[in-house]
């Protein structure tokens, strides 16, 4: 008894040793273990419909596609799993949603009613909470917004599923899956054909939308929104920015979209006016990070695979189950550039400075996915030799974790689907959280070289 209470001594101390070294280590160890462990539960025969152990690289490109919240599949996703495989994924989805440390945070509130600093900084990380008192309301937050969008979507489902004959068992479980899906942006269809036949469907996909673009925003803005839903002006610059970015995404990709595929036959062109409006407003949501599609990826014309390239690379806000560089970095980016046209000192926006150290992680950020997409679709395109313009689009949906795809991933060769594996491990803990993970410390200089302006442009 006491060498197993000295083992377990053992492990808490070496947790605790590397949580306070390198949180992001941890959190890279994390969710690699989550992942694994579905995985396994994917291998299981019970999790095929056919009763067959699932290839295991099936089972973990699946698995990281569910915990990282994408979407990708190499299998269908409605025909090849069982109801026990569907509700693998299903958790792995809300698992990964939820974001591993903040739900180990969750736990430990439940059991200890306190948090140690270790897991309060942590969790502060995955969630983006702005101050260490937030945490607390901000987990809260987490646990309300994300149960009650996903309870309110599969309530709103079920009764559409009932009257397509498709029995209260499945309808139930099909409209959670959908709910869970949707608000933590995975793309993910538990119907064999996805959403092709509810293509004019607006009672299945308005609320698929809504989920998807309520998720994509971020628990820090529902707090912010929460507390001052009815004094607009005191809402964070976060909040504002947020906001702004993703209203005017989604109008640019309706609008651009529109333009696209107004006359393609094979996407948007046979369809009636009301129709078109239906898929436009619903494919401008999911084409960042949602993942849904109710029209076919693989016949939309290239400006528009190139549109969802830049949407999906921007993804949603900071702190919310999207991924991408998210919008707050293109906004910082953006009023950088705005303050130099005008020639001034300091990037403003709603009456706040925004400091010169958002700017240096916004461009770490976006030079670090920049170079991660690049390499990985060179390689991708060394094992497949599939052309520039697909081979991108599915490395970019991968490391977006947004999930669309031009129907070329369940053919792909092993490597090739292990490359679009680490993509989704990449691309959900964070680009900077790589960086961290593979510094091996942090230098404090005490001397300050004098400084220069290099000419640049």
């Amino acid at each position: 008894m006491s060498s197993l209470t000295s083992a377990r001594a053992a492990v808490s101390e070496w947790v605790d040793r590397v949580a306070l070294s390198a949180p992001a280590r941890l959190t890279l160890i994390t969710f690699g273990a989550v992942i694994f462990l579905f995985a396994g539960l994917l291998s299981l025969p019970i999790a095929t419909a056919s009763g067959e152990r699932a290839p295991f690289m099936d089972a973990l490109f699946t698995a990281t596609s569910a915990v990282c919240v994408t979407g990708l599949t190499t299998v269908d996703t409605g025909v090849y799993w069982s109801s026990w495989g569907l509700a693998i994924i299903a958790a792995g989805i809300k698992i990964g949603g939820l974001g591993i440390m903040t739900l180990a945070s969750l736990v430990g509130l439940a059991v200890s009613r306190r948090l140690g600093l270790t897991t309060r900084l942590l969790a502060a990380g995955e969630a983006r909470a702005s101050g260490m008192g937030d945490l607390r309301t901000l987990l809260r937050t987490v646990v309300i917004v994300s149960f009650s969008i996903e309870i309110a979507i599969a309530l709103v489902l079920f009764p559409r599923f009932l009257t397509l004959d498709y029995g209260l068992g499945r309808s139930a479980g099909y409209s959670v899956f959908y709910g869970i899906s949707a608000f933590n942006n995975a793309g993910f269809s538990p119907d064999p054909a996805g959403l092709y036949p509810f293509a004019d469907d607006a009672w299945i996909l308005a609320p698929l939308a809504i989920g998807v673009f309520i998720g994509a925003l971020g628990f820090p803005v529902y707090l912010n929104l929460i507390r001052g839903w009815r004094r607009p002006r005191s809402w964070s610059l976060h909040t504002k920015l947020t906001l702004i970015m993703v209203s005017a995404l989604a109008f640019l990709s309706a609008a651009l979209l529109a333009i696209f595929e107004w006359s393609n036959p094979l996407t948007l062109g046979d369809n009636s006016t009301q129709s078109t409006t239906l898929h436009l407003l619903f494919q401008s949501v999911n084409q960042r990070s949602g993942g849904f599609s109710a029209i076919d990826i693989s016949n939309a014309s290239e400006q528009s695979w190139l549109l969802s390239d830049v949407l999906m690379f921007i993804g949603g806000g900071s702190g919310s189950t999207a991924g991408g560089i998210r919008v707050t970095t293109l906004a910082v980016l953006l009023l950088a550039i705005w303050a130099e046209a005008r020639g001034r000192r300091d990037m403003e926006a709603f009456g706040k400075r925004v400091g010169t150290e958002v700017l240096r992680g916004a461009v770490a950020i976006t030079v670090i996915s920049l170079s991660i997409v690049i390499t990985g679709t060179g390689v991708f395109m060394a094992q497949t030799g599939i052309p520039l313009d697909r081979s991108l689009f599915e490395v970019v949906s991968a490391f977006a974790t947004c999930g669309l795809s031009t129907g070329i991933t369940g053919s792909l060769p092993d490597d090739a689907k292990m490359t679009l594996t680490i993509l989704m491990y990449v691309g959900r803990v964070g680009s900077l959280t790589i960086a961290a993970a593979l510094a091996l410390n942090k230098q404090r200089r005490v001397i300050r070289y004098p400084s220069e302006r290099p000419l640049i442009g």
